[in-house]
C-alpha cells in the first residue's frame, strides 16, 4: 500500500514527526486513506502527507509506549 514501509505500520490516534519539518513539533494522525496520512500537528494544524513520498517518524504518546522497531 506504501512505496514507504514505516508508514503502513501507523494507524489513527497513532504520533508522528514530519522528518523534513521539525518546526512542525508532534502531529497525531487523524486518517488513512490510500496513500494520503491526514496529520494534525502542533504548530502547522492539519497537514495531508502522501506517505508514497514521505516517512513519517513514529513518536511515543506517552514514556511507557515503546519505540517500533
Amino acid at each position: 500500500m506504501f512505496d514507504k514501509p514505516g508508514n503502513a505500520l501507523l494507524s489513527p490516534g497513532d504520533f508522528v514527526r514530519h522528518p523534513g519539518k521539525p518546526d512542525w513539533g508532534q502531529g497525531q494522525v487523524q486518517s488513512m486513506i490510500g496513500h494520503r496520512i491526514t496529520v494534525n500537528f502542533e504548530n502547522a494544524g492539519k497537514v495531508v502527507i502522501d506517505g508514497n513520498v514521505i516517512e513519517l517518524e513514529r513518536v511515543p504518546s506517552s514514556p511507557s509506549d515503546p519505540m517500533p522497531r
